[in-house]
């Protein structure tokens, strides 16, 4: 988490909303990383975890990222919650709860939804302090 964190820290300073995310490996090897690039490409798909699904699944050459972890700051909104569904991803670690678009426990559920025929598991609350912080003060100052 805290290198999610830091990536964070570069979506705050290119003037982006400050979450960040890492993709590791099923040995805890860093595989990619990714942080809002929104403002800075005019993607408004540029959102950190979907970014490092891509890096992580171009680095390893296929799409299905089974037995990896996606770690990030924020709760995933519903397309980066879809994105990280359909990448097979196996665990889902996040910070802070994003209860006005949180797609992971706070206003959808959809990574855990039972229709769904892949469900990764899902732990909140990893240094959710320092994680909203950081976006209360990227808030604050603007």
């Amino acid at each position: 988490m805290r290198r999610a964190l830091a990536e964070a820290g570069r979506a705050a300073r290119a003037g982006d909303v400050p979450v960040g995310a890492v993709v590791l490996a099923p040995d805890g090897e860093l595989l990619a990383t990714g942080f809002n690039e929104r403002e800075a490409t005019g993607d408004p798909t540029a959102h950190a975890e979907v970014l490092a699904l891509r890096r992580a699944a171009a680095r390893l050459g296929a799409w299905r990222l089974t037995g990896c972890t996606l770690v990030v700051t924020l709760e995933p909104c519903v397309m980066c919650a879809g994105a990280l569904v359909q990448s097979r991803v196996d665990r889902l670690v996040f910070g802070a709860l994003d209860e006005k678009a949180g797609a992971a426990g706070s206003l959808w559920d959809l990574v855990r939804d039972r229709r769904l025929n892949h469900r990764p598991e899902v732990i909140h609350g990893v240094l959710a302090d320092e994680c909203s912080a950081q976006l209360t003060r990227f808030f604050r100052d603007r």
